[in-house]
């Protein structure tokens, strides 16, 4: 299936030219064709956003398959061409963090694939849909999935304690939110001008990890302190403090990094299993983050939104490390400039 709309042959895009290089140029590329057959759907891109780190991925991580290389997995937009069985079909407005086997989405137009993507939120402006997918879903797998605890209703986090590093952060914030909402008590760490931002999210204890030492926090108040799951947003340092703060039989769960490279000697915790971690793009758990939203249970956070020329500082902003929520490419504030 596919819609009325004509489908230029090249587009706007941002692209990386050297994968040992940061550097991204704007250009014009052909746009992409989804191949028959398959569960490739052709979206039209609306707004975009940027993730830390994403442009080292392709000298770390080089893609199976040459490719022109494409940023920003976040993104939000309308299917133009769909399979004939989707439930997407042409016309649907839908949002996804895009697989690290295709490109991102900094381009105005992009495939994507049924399993990965959800119906957007209801209310939310495209810039809005942009900043979730990403963020939401870490926080979903790590607490659902890899904390090895249970899912959100499943009633075994009522009691359980969940300290959060970088709690004010994209990923941060929204584990604060889902792990109240599934019944823990959550103690997050921040920066002091981010304190009132994480309690404002639900979070039952505040740290200001400039001025707290998470060793002497969690001996203080000797096993009532100690967590039950530490998810680690920073890793470094912050990782290798928390590991002072997790009981016999807890969880350390990284994003950043194997949390057993920095657990710090001397830290006599017992059994406890440490992951590290990369979310996979799944649709169904991003259409349950979306009925939460809809039913006005967990927000987003938009720090910033740019027109396309503007990339540069949108990724400066994100490479600041002090963001609070998504930085966003808005591609219709171009969109009469490129139509």
């Amino acid at each position: 299936m596919t819609s009325s709309m004509t489908i230029p042959k090249t587009m706007h895009a941002l692209t990386q030219p050297d994968p040992k290089s940061t550097e991204l140029l704007l250009t014009t590329v052909p746009t992409p064709t989804p191949t028959p057959n398959t569960p490739q759907h052709l979206v039209r891109v609306e707004a975009c956003a940027p993730c830390s780190g994403e442009l080292l991925w392709p000298a770390n991580f080089p893609p199976a398959t040459p490719r022109i290389l494409i940023p920003c997995p976040d993104f939000a937009g309308t299917v133009v061409s769909a399979p004939p069985d989707s439930p997407f079909p042409p016309g649907t407005k839908v949002y996804t963090r895009a697989n690290y086997i295709r490109n991102g989405a900094a381009s105005e137009y992009t495939i994507s694939i049924t399993e990965e993507l959800s119906n957007c939120p209801r209310g939310l402006s495209w810039a809005e849909c942009a900043a979730i997918p990403l963020s939401a879903m870490t926080a979903w797998q790590a607490l659902f999935v890899h904390a090895g605890i249970g899912g959100l209703e499943c009633g075994r986090w009522k009691g359980k304690r969940v300290l959060v590093t970088g709690a004010a952060g994209g990923v941060g914030a929204w584990v604060v939110q889902l792990a109240k909402l599934a019944g823990a008590s959550v103690i997050g760490t921040c920066g002091a001008h981010n304190l009132e931002f994480v309690r404002g999210l639900g979070a039952d204890e505040v740290l200001d990890y400039r001025t707290m030492d998470i060793k002497a926090w969690a001996s203080a108040g000797h096993c009532e302190a100690k967590v039950d799951v530490v998810i680690d947003c920073i890793g470094q340092k912050a990782l290798s403090d928390a590991w002072w703060a997790v009981k016999d039989g807890g969880a350390v769960l990284s994003i950043f990094q194997p949390p057993g490279q920095v657990r710090p000697e001397g830290c006599e915790v017992n059994d406890v299993a440490d992951t590290f971690f990369i979310m996979e793009p799944n649709g169904k758990h991003l259409e349950a983050i979306t009925r939460l939203i809809e039913e006005g249970k967990c927000r987003g956070f938009v720090d910033s939104v740019w027109p396309l020329e503007r990339f540069r500082e949108a990724f400066g902003r994100v490479d600041t490390g002090h963001a609070r929520g998504k930085v966003v490419i808005d591609f219709s504030l171009n969109r009469s400039r490129f139509d």
